[in-house]
């Protein structure tokens, strides 16, 4: 049996590995290339795998260690940070879309207990897929970033509770050991252990073994505490993964929850892989192919309430209509915690086999249309906005009245007030620039008008807003927000209602440059570009460059459009050879009076000494590669590349000390 189940684990690796390859040249998600991966090797599809039994006892090892992590990130402080998404957002979004389905099916003849049950599947999202795709588009310093992963961070606590409620639950197999009150009782003293645990015994614990610097001595430990508390919650009656959870509550308290965290993520994504795939093993594909039109319908309602539920849910917190579009579309998937409580709920007796197929089928579908979902989610989004609702539904708590009389002329529009919106303000206002700000998220604008920012909250991808904060007597717009699809809308609106105003923007992407600059930016900052000159800035300080030629340079990059770091991607700015970097570089200032002045570089026969100049810095130009018959300047730097012995006997040639200095041969 022992090999028969490694012939399995192979058997599900190898296939996994095609099923994800393939899934990644589709951009599709991994999730749903593991439930794939369980489709064909499980006994409706391949028979590929015999020992399901043992597959599914390394699914649980899994789920415990899935648990785990979410313990550890879920941190007090950082919810506090965001703690009106996560509390109010998430608790509506989840109490209102269980009501819904409860409702719905109750009115379809559904049991209590089931209805409620799929109630709990149906109100959770699938956090590993949102949370990925919003992680590629870097999104998460925006509105929408912030909104969605509280949300996400709320259903999966809410997991926990709803995990010991489904025992509960009418239809639920219990013994006359299982009665409430002893549940409670238990889950209380749980928690007890938790408390006690997380102030004085694991702390102490680990600070211990992480004095010993054994990296496998603290990996073991991590587990061990993770598997001992999982254990201990099943001999008291509860789930394996509640256990697992209040131990990752344990440790994310400690100083040393970021190290306990890496370790763990490697064998928590190797045996969450099991649960998926055992999860796609018990998909029956004869009642997907029998009932096609029946399961895409209800995938597709499914979708439907919990997007316009979710969207609600996102307009109660005062955010404007574009934010609940994209966090409705954002969430309206049945997400990986379903697959646990149903898989619960199938073994307590609550749902039959037939409801369990159904689940699993809808619940695949919804997952495997997330990524196309959020990718045409901003153009669904525009296309709400065009629709003829009142402006107030649109911007929600802006005061609309007022934009007939603006009462800003010739001042400085700042959309979207993080870090780079900031610090525009701080210049601002030392300066004495009149300015006005507009942001979209309510916290921050109250926050800021309470210590007299002229803060407004609003979406400015909007016209209306946009004609309330006076863009049309503007002098200036820096748009510092971080979603790439209003920042272009943003841009051209300004353009259209102010042709003359001067519209600078910032950017993460490379690729939206050109188009910003089409829709009628005068200036583009792209974040990266300006890294890079920042690290080259300081590159050339260590190798002496003066910084005065230093900030030439790099204005001199931007009045190029950062056509060096462009061209990087295409053929060399600069050939010199980059093995040859095992030499020195050495920048010298030809100095007036020097032998080097008023020389060529032919003249001073360089490359005859495996000398090679890289650059000439000359007023405000850097010359890569110059010809050989460019004579030298007084006050030109000289960039050169070549054995540290040869360049140093130069120093003389180029300083005014040294005209009695031989020229080099």
């Amino acid at each position: 049996m022992e090999l028969e189940l490694l012939k399995d684990i192979v058997v599900i690796f190898v296939l996994s590995v095609a099923v994800l390859f393939l899934f990644h040249r589709l951009r599709a998600p991994t999730i749903v290339g593991f439930l794939l991966t369980g489709i064909l090797a499980g006994p409706q599809g391949l028979g590929l795998v015999a020992a399901s039994e043992q597959v599914a006892v390394l699914a649980e090892i899994g789920v415990v260690l899935l648990l785990f992590t979410v313990g550890i990130e879920v941190s007090l402080k950082d919810l506090l940070k965001i703690k009106k998404y996560v509390l109010v957002g998430g608790s509506i979004q989840v109490i209102l879309t269980i009501l819904a389905v409860f409702a719905i099916l109750l009115g379809l003849q559904v049991p209590p207990g089931e209805a409620l049950l799929l109630g709990f599947l149906i109100s959770l999202s699938s956090t590993a897929i949102v949370l990925r795709i919003i992680q590629k588009k870097e999104q998460f310093d925006s509105v929408y970033g912030r909104t969605t992963l509280g949300i996400l961070i709320f259903q999966d606590i809410a997991v926990v509770p709803m995990m010991l409620i489904v025992p509960l639950l009418p239809g639920a197999m219990q013994t006359a050991a299982d009665s409430p009150w002893l549940i409670v009782a238990k889950g209380l003293g749980l928690i007890a252990l938790v408390i006690l645990s997380t102030k004085w015994i694991v702390p102490k614990i680990l600070y211990h073994i992480a004095k010993t610097g054994d990296r496998e001595l603290f990996l073991l430990s991590i587990v061990a505490i993770c598997l001992s508390i999982a254990w201990i919650s099943s001999l008291a009656g509860l789930s394996l993964g509640l256990g697992a959870f209040l131990a990752g509550l344990i440790i994310s308290e400690s100083p040393y929850s970021h190290q306990a965290f890496g370790n763990v993520m490697p064998l928590r994504d190797a045996f969450t892989s099991f649960f998926f795939i055992s999860i796609g093993m018990l998909l029956d594909l004869n009642y997907l192919l029998q009932n096609p039109g029946f399961i895409i319908l209800a995938a597709v309602a499914a979708m439907s309430l919990k997007a316009l539920i979710s969207g609600v849910a996102v307009s109660l917190l005062g955010l404007p209509l574009r934010i609940s579009v994209l966090v409705g579309l954002a969430l309206c998937q049945i997400g990986e915690f379903s697959f646990i409580l149903s898989k619960t709920g199938f073994e307590s007796g609550i749902i039959s086999a037939h409801v369990y197929q159904l689940f699993l089928d809808v619940a695949v579908l919804t997952m495997g249309a997330t990524s196309i979902l959020m990718a045409v989610s901003p153009k669904v989004a525009d296309g709400f906005l065009r629709l003829p609702l009142p402006n107030r539904m649109k911007n929600r708590t802006l005061p609309m009245a007022a934009a007939r009389d603006s009462p800003w002329k010739d001042h400085l529009v700042i959309i979207g007030y993080g870090v780079n919106g900031r610090n525009v303000a701080l210049s601002a206002r030392s300066e004495g620039i009149p300015f006005v700000i507009v942001e979209m998220d309510p916290e921050i604008v109250m926050r800021e008008e309470k210590k007299g920012e002229p803060i407004r909250f609003g979406d400015a991808s909007q016209e209306a807003v946009l004609q309330y904060i006076g863009i049309k007597s503007a002098r200036v717009v820096a748009i510092a927000i971080s979603d790439p699809s209003p920042t272009r809308r943003i841009t051209e609106l300004a353009r259209r209602m102010n042709p003359g105003l001067f519209i600078i923007v910032r950017t993460r992407y490379l690729q939206e440059m050109n188009p910003l600059k089409e829709l009628g930016a005068d200036e583009v900052i792209p974040e990266e570009y300006e890294t890079s000159m920042e690290i080259f800035a300081r590159v050339l300080e260590r190798y002496e460059v003066p910084r005065e030629k230093i900030e030439q340079f790099i204005d001199h990059i931007r009045l190029e459009g950062y056509e060096m770091f462009r061209s990087l991607s295409q053929e060399p700015y600069c050939n010199a050879n980059l093995s040859t970097l095992i030499d020195e570089i050495r920048s010298f200032k030809v100095q007036a009076g020097s032998q080097a002045e008023g020389k060529s570089l032919a003249e001073a026969s360089l490359e005859g000494q495996d000398i090679k100049l890289l650059a000439l810095h000359r007023d405000l130009q850097t010359i890569a590669n110059p010809d050989s018959s460019m004579l030298l300047q007084a006050d030109d730097v000289a960039v050169l590349l070549g054995p540290g012995e040869k360049i140093d006997r130069l120093g003389g040639w180029f300083s005014d000390s040294g005209a009695s200095a031989a020229a080099p041969e």
